[in-house]
């Protein structure tokens, strides 16, 4: 969905066993809430039928709130290489959803995420959820999952919104 001057942006938080998400809606420099939730592949299955799971809910997601663009969190790499390559599974079922539509996927580095909502880089889990809910009036938490996806969201909106008037002329930028 794109009106004028409004871009709705989802944010995807990957993991094999919860997969966050939230979508927002950004136009200048505000924001609104439009849904979130959280992905829960169930775990008895084989790890193809967890990925395919996790594809065909992305799916519905895309197709029912029609993002025009996506944003993930870079992944870090853990001390366990195996959970690091699950952890790249999902990353890669949640990058290519949006990317089959057609979307754009831009990816942030968690400390660029925190920097952009709370304006430290190293803000622990509760200091972005507070500011989550300031600069999304009506969230209510649902899971951490699905905050951290809200947190990815607004910092593409906050990104997306810099890049903007720097490639506006100089004299609308000054007025």
């Amino acid at each position: 969905m794109k009106e004028k001057g409004k871009m709705r942006i989802i944010g995807l938080d990957p993991g094999l066993r919860h997969t966050g998400w939230g979508v927002i809606e950004s136009d200048g420099n505000r924001l609104r809430h439009i849904a979130d939730g959280t992905i829960h592949p169930p775990t008895n299955l084989s790890m193809a039928k967890r990925l395919a799971c996790l594809a065909i809910e992305l799916q519905k997601i895309l197709e029912r709130f029609n993002p025009v663009t996506a944003a993930v969190e870079e992944t870090f790499v853990n001390k366990n290489p195996l959970t690091t390559l699950r952890l790249g599974f999902a990353r890669g079922v949640v990058m290519m959803a949006p990317a089959l539509f057609g979307i754009d996927v831009d990816e942030y580095p968690a400390n660029q995420v925190k920097k952009s909502v709370v304006g430290a880089g190293h803000a622990d889990k509760s200091q972005v959820q507070m500011m989550i809910k300031i600069l999304l009036p009506g969230f209510q938490l649902t899971t951490p999952d699905s905050a951290d996806a809200l947190a990815i969201a607004i910092c593409h909106a906050h990104r997306s919104a810099t890049i903007k008037q720097w490639h506006q002329p100089h004299a609308e930028r000054m007025s």
